[in-house]
């Protein structure tokens, strides 16, 4: 097997966050001396790898780490440990070389100028990155015809639906052609339409040769567009495999609820580290 294209290794980030104590007096609140530090761990010692041309998909619930993670990947946020290597660049050491491997959609960004029309954004990014006017025009041209955007290139991109605003930054993320392309939850608050338009994309994205980590907390998109998925949750991957496979795996779980009244917390580390809890 060939060396993947991505690879992340213990990836972490931990935040700190100040607390009032709860025995502090009402002026004491507002000294530091009134205040405590508390670790938060968003993303816990994650690892996994992507081969060239698959789609990896990273599954879990809202606030389990995944934008987190894309953020790393995209050198958008420093990890508090671990690290990952994009087309053989470290996400650490060789940030720039990163950002020119891969192109990026997070969710609910707002890069794309609504004041500015979706011809004129592409136009703008293409100079960012340096792109030479004639083959900018060219590249911006192809992504607008190719993205179902060239009637309405020249209309503010804020009189756009919802999913046309997705296409543009999907036509932005596209404009340097990166081998690697990250998307997180690009389908969220989509209609069902425009969800299956655009998961029809990142299909033809792949069949381009380009390599794909898209996030979602939906197990029907994962198990629809994913080679192989993770499954995030409370910031540590807690499964990895074919979709056919996890699905098999899951079917053959029993699952017990237990309620318990008077429960002691100071449990709760030593039921965490029971297999299967």
């Amino acid at each position: 097997m060939t060396n993947p294209i991505i690879d992340v290794q213990g990836l972490t980030k931990t935040y700190t966050k100040k607390t009032v104590k709860k025995d502090a007096g009402f002026f004491a609140k507002l000294l530091p001396s009134g205040k405590e530090s508390e670790t938060l761990t968003a993303v816990n010692n994650v690892s996994f790898s992507i081969q060239q041309g698959e789609i990896f998909g990273l599954l879990g619930p809202n606030g389990a780490g995944k934008t987190t993670t894309i953020k790393m990947l995209c050198t958008l946020l420093e990890p508090s440990g671990g690290t990952a290597t994009i087309n053989g660049f470290d996400i650490r050491r060789q940030a720039d070389q990163v950002r020119q491997n891969l192109g990026a959609v997070l969710t609910g960004e707002r890069s794309i100028y609504w004041k500015l029309t979706g011809r004129e954004n592409l136009e703008y990014f293409a100079a960012l990155y340096h792109i030479p006017p004639a083959v900018a025009r060219t590249r911006i041209n192809e992504l607008l015809a190719r993205l179902e955007l060239t009637k309405r290139a020249d209309e503010l991109v804020e009189r756009y639906s919802s999913g046309m605003k997705q296409r543009i930054a999907i036509a932005k993320a596209l404009l340097a052609n990166p081998p690697i392309v990250l998307l997180d939850e690009p389908t969220i608050g989509l209609d069902p339409q425009a969800a299956r338009n655009l998961r029809e994309l990142i299909l033809e994205i792949k069949a381009e040769g380009r390599t794909v980590l898209l996030t979602t907390h939906y197990m029907e998109e994962a198990d629809q567009l994913s080679d192989r998925i993770g499954i995030i949750d409370q910031g540590a991957i807690i499964a990895l495999d074919r979709p056919e496979v996890l699905k098999r795996s899951i079917n053959q779980l029993d699952v017990m609820q237990l309620e318990i009244e008077g429960f002691d917390p100071d449990l709760t580390p030593v039921l965490k580290a029971l297999p299967s809890v």
